[in-house]
């Protein structure tokens, strides 16, 4: 057996079914060989963000990999490595890398060298019988603790030396959890809070803990907002959910951490970042992470929880049961949530309804929710503006229905994600929400969408604009323009292949957004193009 098929054959063992790649990587074709389906992209980024969206989607039960040739494609790549680190996304990441006797002669790019800082485990395969150990330890890596990308870096010259038959079993997962003194401690501070709220992260979705966060939710009577990346993990149709909080946030979030006395974080890092919650100073803090370096980073832990979301969830159940006999009553809570968030959403009500042209965004986003069937849809959104229109009203319903992002934000990142979302769940309707900002970076792999099958709903927001730059370049904006943007992108959608349309009017929303759901159920990825205005206004307190 050659290096090359021994890979293959490994990747297939541990339930891999598709390589997204670009060439020249020779992996590509040891796949096909061997079954596992190259996805052909126009650029590295968006191959790594599909193979994102597929361990995200499945919770890691399925693993993305991603391929690409070494130099400039393993350099290209770099941003996509960073994105998944940055959210403990767990990849098989598989750049070539220059012939042995030139791989670590300047100026030759070394991914295990550069990606370092940003990967899991990075490791070369040097000598070819050593490829099994090498491959076992990446996916040790992936499928065990907190998760990030793996990098093996395989030398272009090493390919096709022959190693004899493999002798490979798949790596079990193994979960840890919380130490049962700290259990008891968490227990305690949270039977003696007053007005405690549960904040959920990634961890929950990793954990696949969605029944278990509910029950503990119900338990306490608490209520439960989300980060970003742990948006649907408790379902926001639930009378104790506040809903998710990014750099935009709903009132009941802001309204009820505020005013908390205890903030139960659940399978989360509590990361500082623009683009989540701040954690007000001088409360309780019980934080539940898979990894202790999380804990006292960005907040004060007063009761670290260091496992498994779903295992530390089992024992504070358990643990409160023992005093707490029955389910508290909610309803003073519920009464509260709702009162506060009829208040917030009154006050958006004239932009979520709004009737004018260009359109509002906030219209097209209320008129796409009240559309799609949420049990079966899963939405992602884009960096900037697009992000911070619909994290907030966005209702989801059911697990991983929405893929929430942002500890750093690159622009076009949600065209990938939808896309890796469909090929692993080719049942759901996968929508991507973007900017015409965001298509500029990424918008040339919908025709990727088009030739490998991959049907999915593209809304984009078109206001010829970086409208959420208008604030900070005013100077620049006024003298050249520097803001300005600009493009027919159905137009592009319908060159490529895929169905287009313009929308203008908002009479027409709903009616279009139904037509590109019935070109995706006929296999076609189409792309929505709403005309809308220079919107900056945000749901932030």
């Amino acid at each position: 057996m050659k290096v090359g098929q021994a890979v293959a054959e490994i990747m297939k063992r541990e339930g891999i079914e598709i390589l997204c790649g670009y060439p020249v990587n020779h992996l590509l074709e040891f796949a096909a060989a061997a079954d596992i389906r190259p996805v052909i992209v126009r650029q590295e980024r968006i191959g790594l963000h599909m193979a994102d969206a597929i361990s995200r989607v499945t919770s890691g039960r399925k693993i993305g990999a991603f391929c690409m040739q070494h130099g400039p494609g393993t350099e290209n790549a770099y941003g996509g490595v960073a994105q998944a680190y940055s959210e403990s996304v767990p990849l098989l990441v598989i750049p070539q890398g220059y012939p042995r006797r030139i791989a670590h002669i300047d100026p030759n790019y070394s991914a295990v060298r550069e990606m370092r800082g940003v990967a899991k485990r990075a490791e070369p395969v040097i000598i070819p019988s050593e490829v099994q150990n090498v491959m076992r330890r990446a996916f040790s890596a992936i499928r065990n603790g907190r998760s990030g990308p793996a990098i093996v870096e395989i030398p272009t010259d090493i390919w096709n030396e022959e190693i004899g038959d493999i002798d490979y079993t798949p790596i079990g997962i193994h979960k840890y959890g919380p130490d049962p003194a700290d259990v008891r401690k968490a227990a305690a501070a949270i039977l003696g809070a007053k007005r405690p709220v549960i904040y959920a992260g990634t961890g929950v979705h990793w954990a696949e803990a969605w029944a278990e966060l509910k029950e503990f939710a119900e338990l306490l009577g608490a209520p439960v907002t989300t980060s970003l990346g742990g948006k649907s993990a408790f379902p926001e149709n639930h009378p104790l959910s506040l809903g998710s909080g990014g750099n935009a946030i709903p009132k009941p979030v802001h309204h009820f951490v505020q005013n908390a006395d205890v903030i139960i974080g659940i399978g989360c890092s509590f990361t500082e970042t623009n683009f989540g919650i701040k954690i007000p100073k001088g409360k309780t803090i019980v934080h539940s992470t898979l990894d202790p370096n999380h804990l006292n980073k960005d907040v004060i832990s007063t009761v670290g929880l260091v496992g498994d979301a779903k295992l530390t969830l089992a024992a504070l159940i358990g643990e409160l049961r023992q005093t707490i006999k029955a389910n508290r009553d909610p309803s003073a809570v519920v009464a509260e949530i709702t009162k506060v968030r009829e208040e917030w959403l009154e006050q958006w009500r004239p932009l979520l309804n709004a009737n004018e042209a260009p359109l509002s965004p906030y219209r097209v986003i209320w008129e796409l929710m009240n559309t799609v069937d949420l049990k079966n849809t899963i939405i992602t959104h884009d960096a900037g503006s697009p992000r911070d229109q619909i994290s907030p009203f966005w209702v989801s319903t059911e697990p991983m229905s929405y893929i929430g992002w942002g500890k750093t934000t690159q622009l076009g990142m949600g065209l990938g994600l939808a896309m890796g979302a469909k090929l692993a769940k080719p049942d759901k309707l996968c929508i991507n929400l973007w900017g015409d900002a965001a298509i500029g970076f990424t918008g040339m792999d919908f025709e990727t969408c088009v030739r490998e099958r991959i049907p999915i709903l593209s809304i984009l927001l078109n206001n010829f604009s970086m409208a959420i730059e208008l604030k900070v370049m005013p100077i620049s904006t006024e003298k050249y323009r520097s803001t300005d943007i600009s493009g027919d992108y159905a137009a592009m959608a319908r060159a490529f292949g895929g169905y287009g349309e313009r929308i203008t009017q908002p009479g027409d929303i709903k009616a279009a957004i139904q037509r590109g759901i019935e070109q995706t159920k006929a296999g076609k990825p189409a792309l929505l193009e709403f005309i809308t205005a220079k919107e900056t206004r945000v749901s932030k307190f």
